[in-house]
């Protein structure tokens, strides 16, 4: 291969490794050189071509890479002991709060309150058969007005506690939806097979008139509810206790037919843990 004075080219196909290629060794200085770890100095040579001679320069930069930034994140802190969170308050829980002023005031009116008037009250708001028959709605409402045993039975400690609970994490409406729930068919579930043994003739008339009125039947549900948003440790020895209490009750056969409502009541409350799971997943949602 032969070149001209002009710089052009003749004669045939060039052969690897002919004399008169130029010099490209240098371009290799060109080429970007790997980058280093983080805070280290990182040199390139971009190369420069000059016109009249055709030869490579290089001119080296230096370029400082930001240091990384460590962020140290604080642990969280332990939600501190709060005891007056478990009774009720108006703000926090204005359900079981309204709610237990209202046992207060009947409470109140149950031991001062004439006995003759007492009774008349009593036997009104009763959910007996015969009152289930006439005015369901009404009865329904009005027996769980009442406390049987006035405010230091024990059935309103637990109303207290267990309502406060639950409101606290499913909220007002829904914790009177399982209230209510519990109540009406409990009730229904124990009225409903005196009225029909009544029909048949395995019972007496007089059993259509049976005073049956408090908040046990929907305190109980709310129990069994309740159990479902406990953790494990918490949840079966708090049903074990008072499931072992109501068959206690029924063993003793003091009242029948209540302590199957009991029992049929913690039943239902059980049966409720897929909603109330829910109900609590979602009221979290809208609290975050």
């Amino acid at each position: 291969m032969e070149r001209t004075a002009a710089g052009g080219v003749t004669g045939s196909v060039p052969e690897s490794g002919e004399a008169g290629l130029p010099d490209v060794a240098g371009l290799l200085d060109g080429m970007p050189r790997q980058r280093g770890p983080v805070g280290a100095t990182a040199t390139s040579a971009p190369a420069t071509i000059t016109p009249a001679t055709g030869a490579t320069a290089t001119s080296a930069a230096t370029t400082q890479l930001p240091a990384p930034v460590i962020t140290e994140v604080a642990a969280p802190r332990p939600h501190p002991l709060r005891p007056w969170r478990l009774l009720p308050t108006p703000t926090g829980t204005p359900f079981t709060f309204a709610y237990a002023a209202v046992l207060t005031v009947t409470s109140l009116i149950t031991t001062y309150a004439e006995p003759d008037l007492v009774h008349a009250l009593h036997q009104g708001s009763s959910t007996d058969v015969a009152h289930l028959v006439q005015t369901p709605v009404l009865v329904l409402l009005a027996s769980a007005l009442w406390v049987a045993g006035g405010v230091v039975a024990p059935y309103t400690l637990c109303f207290l506690l267990v309502l406060t609970a639950l409101e606290r994490r499913i909220g007002g409406v829904r914790t009177a939806l399982v209230f209510l729930a519990g109540h009406v068919l409990a009730t229904l579930a124990t009225e409903v097979p005196v009225g029909l043994a009544v029909l048949v003739g395995h019972l007496p008339a007089s059993s259509l008139h049976r005073f049956d009125y408090g908040i046990s039947f929907g305190v109980a549900t709310s129990i069994g509810a309740l159990g479902g948003l406990l953790r494990p440790w918490l949840r079966w020895p708090v049903l074990a206790l008072f499931g072992g209490m109501l068959l206690q009750d029924l063993v003793n056969l003091t009242d029948p037919l209540t302590n199957w409502g009991h029992l049929i009541a913690l039943v239902i409350g059980v049966g409720m843990w897929p909603v109330v799971r829910r109900w609590r997943a979602s009221e979290s949602v809208a609290l975050g």
